[in-house]
Order: C-alpha cells, then structure tokens, then sequence
C-alpha cells in the first residue's frame, strides 16, 4: 500500500485491504453496516448490494485475488459527515494473470464508523478501456 495518510480512514483502509489479502470476507463484512448499500461499476454497469448478505456476494470476487498492491493516486477525507473519496492504481493476479487497474472508491460511514454506502467505481478496466 502507497501514500495512504496515517489518519483514521487511512487505519480503517488499510485494515480493509489486509482483510481482503487475508480473504476474511466475514471480517471485511463486520466494517459495513448491516444495512449498507454498494454500488458497483465492475462490471460496467451498475450492481446493487444491499445489507451484508448481498455485499457477501460482492466480496466472492476476492477470493480469487493474490498480490494485490494499491498505490493511492488521490485521497480526501472529512469528519462531519465521516466520508473517505479515493482514485486507485491496483495491480493483482489473478487466475488469467496480472491485472492492472484504476478504482474510485467513496464510502460514507455511519455514527458507528461503519461503511453505511460504498461507491465501488472502476475508472479503468483490465483491458484497458476506461469508463
């Protein structure tokens, strides 16, 4: 992980890809509210998940990721509300080889410090086509 700040959201972003390298999903969950909602651009058009049952279903995708290195390209954060917006140069393997990638990420997080709503955006795909 590159130039993630050493602030609250930046401890709560780092746990968030530990969790995703060690493939604790059920972990990953526990730092969504139990109503939240993700909206997803992976797949080039919209995906909708709501509660942690539905996001379970989002985060089956990572069980297939290894090596995944972040490099933050851009990070704002504020504290009342609680909200975190982030653009993202990620690299993985993957079962078909290395993938390459750019993700803009907002999360909003609720009183509790919970994720309440997670903006997944992909800005540029594996293919290299960008969104």
């Amino acid at each position: 992980m590159k130039n993630v700040p050493d602030t609250k959201l930046g401890n709560l972003y780092r746990e968030h890809i530990n969790l995703i390298l060690k493939k604790d999903i059920e972990a990953c969950l526990r730092q969504y509210a139990p109503d939240a909602l993700l909206i997803s651009s992976f797949e080039k058009t919209p995906k909708y998940f709501r509660g942690r049952d539905e996001l379970r279903e989002h985060f089956q995708g990572i069980l297939g990721i290894d090596g995944l290195e972040t490099e933050i390209a851009f990070w704002a954060e504020t504290e009342n509300p609680t909200t975190l917006m982030i653009v993202e140069a990620i690299t993985m393997q993957t079962p078909g080889g290395e993938a390459k990638m750019r993700f803009a990420d907002s999360w909003v997080l609720n009183e509790k410090g919970e994720i309440q709503i997670h903006f997944a955006g992909m800005t540029q795909y594996p293919d290299g086509s960008v969104a």
